[in-house]
């Protein structure tokens, strides 16, 4: 959705908010999986596989790492290292996580503001049938195969919004929640104290997209999540949960066709709803839609 927004140029002014709850720490490096995949996304460099890496990749270093008998669950391809070995250095300089991102963004020749939502730590972990786990324990080495019983966010009670964060929020003329889980990687970014405080008080509208499609998630467990989590299924079923969690927070819900038989269940959750085409397997539908959604913008394109 970020990519769609990036590939409209100089018509769109665009800042990305990202979810930074996911991050760990492996072998003394700081890794930040949300906004690495939105950097490289928007750098042209991403693996479009896999869904998450660089393209092009090489493992040298991860097959050094296993034959000294070190973690190779969460899979470090060689340029990606890069990026997680200059994160920790300019972190151990004194650097903030928003500080280092733009470094690494520069560098990548991103032109959009990628901001982490906090540079407080900030960390997800999962209660499942088997107990809690941190969470890419959960969601990458036992490949999110367990039902989601429990959520929660370490440190959030901490944790501040950046003002860079909260500046870009108040003063942008559309805000758009992406079709991302909205537990685990929506769920973060409004928690942190203050984040819907800005968005509650901007001017924007603000234009969600359903992360289900006919029913199933594009990618990952949100599916799974809505159900155990919610009690619910569909498109549908995010609209209510959205209206449950953050009555205030949407004005316009935006669904796929295939999911057009939820548009009364989206209007009754309070939401206005509009139907198109939301799958975005090519630049030119991640283009459209992106265009679609600043045409419900109060303020046209901006």
């Amino acid at each position: 959705m970020a990519h769609g927004f990036a590939l409209l140029g100089e018509a769109v002014d665009l800042t990305v908010v990202v979810n930074t709850a996911d991050d760990l720490t492996l072998h003394g490096l700081a890794i930040s999986p949300d906004l690495d995949t939105v950097m490289y996304t928007l750098a042209g460099v991403a693996n479009a596989e896999t869904g998450w890496g660089v393209r092009d990749e090489t493992w040298s270093a991860a097959a050094m790492i296993e034959r000294y008998g070190g973690p190779t669950w969460f899979r470090l391809g060689d340029r990606d290292l890069a990026t997680h070995l200059m994160r920790t250095s300019w972190l151990a300089s004194g650097n903030s996580l928003t500080e280092v991102t733009r470094l690494l963004t520069s560098g990548l020749g991103v032109h959009a503001q990628l901001l982490p939502m906090t540079d407080s730590e900030v960390r997800t972990h999962i209660r499942t049938s088997g107990g809690w786990r941190e969470f890419q324990d959960y969601f990458v080495r036992r490949r999110h195969d367990e039902d989601v019983l429990e959520l929660r966010f370490d440190g959030i009670e901490t944790a501040r919004a950046t003002e860079q964060a909260l500046g870009a929020i108040g003063a942008a003329e559309l805000i758009v929640v992406a079709p991302s889980n909205p537990f685990v990687s929506v769920g973060p970014i409004l928690a942190v104290p203050g984040m819907l405080d800005v968005i509650g008080a901007a001017s924007a509208r603000v234009v969600a997209v359903s992360p289900i499609v006919g029913g199933s998630a594009v990618r990952g467990p949100a599916a799974a999540m809505l159900r155990t989590l919610a009690g619910e299924s569909g498109a549908a079923g995010v609209a209510r949960y959205y209206a449950s969690a953050y009555p205030t927070l949407i004005d316009v819900f935006v669904v796929d066709r295939a999911d057009a038989a939820d548009a009364a269940a989206v209007g009754a959750a309070g939401f206005e709803p509009n139907i198109t085409n939301t799958l975005l397997p090519t630049d030119d539908d991640r283009r459209r839609l992106a265009t679609e959604i600043l045409a419900l913008s109060d303020e046209g394109v901006t």
